[in-house]
Formats: structure tokens, sequence, C-alpha cells
């Protein structure tokens, strides 16, 4: 064995070698087997260090005790991350995203906005022109005319979550692509997971067939619900479409309707 190999072992040598007992003991203290085996190769260690010439080494007894976990002061019991965290950590894992071309055309990326304890969630197609410039979703005209949908259900725009399928503009505010829904919707379903809402609401085809996972048309999507992973999904029109049709505002009326009365039922039930 090269000289200076083992210097680390000539000062102090049982010292971390103690620790790295006391170690085992708190990692393998309720598994008696894995623990004699971790004991027989810390015993085989040390004989090959006294075994390298190394003068002047002891051995110390150590009694290993199991660690008792004392019961935490009231008030005082761990818990999981909370909801805000949870997003938190989905934007830094999409960081400065370019998993996909919708990236090169981007002024801004386009999270998401409301409250992480929402129990509302809206989920649109992708960002448009205001968006892209402001790096915030729904704030152009039809941004405008979802505050009024909002409010309309007895809710304001701070109640709920808001956010897109892509989160970056399209050109044009042409459609998604199917190569670009598939490189950002891992993050729409963790931002969903971590909030956790009483129900999902989806605006246009775009975000329907995200969440459901097939082609549909919105005429067999409306007026039933469904369930994404357990939440109620209901599906209507996008309020830009909205704007260019306002003869449908009746039926996306009687959608809110459907959210309004999930909503209602969760809360009797809570």
């Amino acid at each position: 064995m090269p000289e200076g190999s083992l210097a680390w072992c000539r000062f102090g040598a049982a010292e971390p070698l103690r620790f790295m007992v006391l170690d085992m003991a708190s990692h393998f203290s309720d598994d008696k087997v894995a623990l004699k085996e971790a004991l027989r190769r810390l015993r085989l260690l040390i004989t090959g260090i006294e075994g390298s010439g190394i003068q002047h080494f002891h051995r110390q007894r150590t009694v290993l005790t199991p660690t008792v976990m004392e019961p935490s002061p009231e008030g005082d019991q761990p818990t999981e991350k909370g909801r805000g965290a949870l997003l938190a950590e989905v934007r830094e894992d999409l960081g400065d995203c370019r998993r996909c071309r919708l990236h090169m055309g981007r002024t801004n990326l386009v999270f998401g906005d409301g409250s992480p304890e929402a129990e509302l969630v809206f989920v649109g197609e992708g960002p448009g022109f205001d968006e892209d410039r402001l790096g915030l979703p729904f704030v152009g005209r039809a941004g405008k005319l979802l505050d009024k949908m909002i409010q309309a259900i007895r809710l304001s725009r701070q109640d709920v979550y808001i956010c897109n399928v892509v989160k970056c503009r399209p050109p044009e505010n042409r459609t998604p692509g199917a190569d670009e829904m598939d490189a950002c919707s891992p993050f729409l379903f963790r931002q969903l997971e971590a909030i956790g809402p009483r129900v999902i609401c989806a605006l246009g085809l775009c975000a329907a067939q995200a969440l459901l996972g097939r082609a549909a048309s919105m005429g067999g999507l409306r007026g039933r619900r469904f369930k994404w992973r357990g939440i109620p999904l209901i599906c209507t029109y996008h309020p830009a479409y909205l704007l260019r049709n306002p003869v449908q505002k009746g039926a996306a009326w009687q959608d809110l309707i459907q959210v309004r009365r999930i909503l209602n039922e969760t809360n009797h039930k809570g």
C-alpha cells in the first residue's frame, strides 16, 4: 500500500471509526442482520489498518444504544411541504425551459398565477401576445372575460389558480403541436398535483384533450363530468373562442354552474 494512502488514520484514527459505528447504529438499529454485517466489515477494516504498519492504533469498545425518538411537543409535528413550496419546486425544475421549439420565440415563460391553496384550477391552451409580454396567464381580452366568468361563480382571481398546457407562446397563437404539449404537460400535471384542487376547469379543446389524453370534440365533452387522477374535471369553451362566438356564452355559463355545484358539494362534504 503506498505510503500516505492511510495517512488520515495515523492521527486519531479510532475517533472517525467510532463515529462510523454510531452512524451505522442509527441507520440499522432496527435491522440486526444488516448491523452485524456492517460491524463485520468494520472489524476487517480495523484489522487491515493495524496490519498496514500504523502504530499506536487502539480499538475502543463502544456500546451501541438504539436511539429513542422523543415525541414532538404538540404543535411542533413534522409537516409535509406546503403547496406553495411544491409549486416552487416545479417552477425551479422547469427552469429556462428549452425542451421544445416554442422557447425560440418567447419573451417570457408563463408558468401560472393564483393561489396555491386554490380549490379551482383553470387550465388554458397557451400564452398569447399579452401573456408572453407580461409573463402572466390570461391578462389580455380573454383574461378579462375569464375574470368575469370567475366572478360569476362568486370567486375572485385571487381564489383560483390559472395555468396553461404550454408555457411559451406558439407563433401567431397557433394551436400547440403534439410534441410541444408532450414536452410541457408533465409540468402542468405536477402543478395540478401540487395544488390538489377540488375541481379543474379545462378552457378549450386543447386543454381538455391534454388532460383527458384523447381526441374529442368540445360538443362531446361539454355537459359531462370527467376525472383527472381522481379530481373532477369540467370542460368548457376557451374565453378567446367566446369573444369570437358570444352566442356560446350561455353554454359556457351552464358549464360554470357545474363547476360551482362541485365546489358546493365538496364544501358540504368537508
